[in-house]
């Protein structure tokens, strides 16, 4: 099962006056390319409760669940390198819920301190996201929990889709919108929603973290290495088939960028606009930055900077 358009819609009113909406703002000139008068802007989705999009997708499935009756009394469990921990404890908390997190050893501690102070029960699954995912397949078979998904799930994936359809009732005028990619639920949401509004989506990943970019080369996903400074964010060694699916719906660029544009775009954020943002963040700006994407003469283009959950001391000056 993969969401459709109505799904983006129907997640839409069901969020509604959960989540925040998006704040766009314009790209400094000189930021980023914008050839022939093109114009490029900043979705700040990391402005978004819990630090990231994935409010959006777990608000989402949290009160669809609810609606259908289907919340157990034991509660929640996720798999997830931090942010959509947090994202499913938050809402969790819409539903009076409880949420078990298991998060892989190498989860930044802010991420780990938010599950905290938002009740989660915090559970460590191993070194890497994999593990973790096993780990709590075991307990939601032994205790009964729901289980959600960091990203393939139709639920988590329309309630990210709603976020393109936000952007494009202030840009209505919008070329293309460039995402990093993970897993593929944020990205197979918006590219559900970019086809219905025949918008291009640009797909960002880092190069040793490209579990979108194989699927696509080999035609189904595959298993790939992790290597990245944005890996506690886009640390999927596969992607999901429903992000294969959206691809073939809409006009789609799969671009990789290296950890050093990353590391470099994170920095320009917050130089030029104090603006502290994940390396995943930093990756969809990268993809401009240093030309991994090169926007048509007149492209309007929408950066989505999706998380903020970030340890900010390697910014500040020493």
């Amino acid at each position: 099962m993969h969401p459709t358009y109505a799904d983006v819609k129907a997640a839409a009113d069901r969020i509604a006056g959960h989540t925040r909406p998006v704040v766009l703002t314009p790209a400094d000139p000189g930021t980023v390319p914008a050839p022939g008068g093109g114009q490029v802007w900043f979705a700040l989705e990391h402005l978004q409760y819990t630090g990231s999009f994935k409010a959006r997708g777990a608000a989402n499935f949290m009160l669809a669940h609810q609606e259908s009756g289907d919340l157990p009394t034991v509660g929640v469990t996720i798999a997830s390198g931090g942010n959509a921990g947090v994202a499913c404890a938050w809402a969790a908390g819409l539903v009076d819920a409880a949420a078990t997190v298991f998060l892989p050893t190498a989860a930044p501690a802010v991420k780990v301190e938010r599950l905290k102070s938002l009740g989660a029960h915090v559970m460590s699954g191993g070194a890497a996201y994999a593990d973790a995912a096993a780990d709590c397949e075991r307990y939601a078979a032994a205790t009964g929990a729901l289980r959600s998904h960091a990203y393939d799930d139709p639920y988590i994936a329309a309630g990210a889709g709603t976020l393109l359809d936000e952007i494009v009732a202030q840009l209505p005028g919008l070329d293309t919108v460039v995402v990093a990619v993970g897993g593929g639920g944020l990205f197979t949401g918006m590219a559900v929603a970019a086809a219905h509004h025949g918008i291009r989506v640009v797909a960002a990943e880092p190069e040793n973290c490209r579990a979108f970019n194989a699927a696509l080369a080999e035609g189904h996903p595959v298993d790939v290495p992790i290597d990245s400074i944005a890996a506690d964010s886009l640390g999927a060694t596969r992607t999901s088939e429903m992000a294969l699916t959206a691809a073939a719906l809409a006009d789609v660029r799969s671009v990789l960028v290296t950890d050093e544009q990353i590391i470099a775009a994170r920095k320009l954020l917050w130089t030029n606009r104090h603006l502290p943002v994940e390396h995943a963040a930093a990756t969809a700006l990268a993809a401009l930055r240093f030309g991994a994407y090169v926007p048509r003469p007149g492209e309007r283009v929408a950066i989505v900077l999706c998380g903020g959950n970030t340890d900010t001391t390697d910014l500040l000056p020493r």
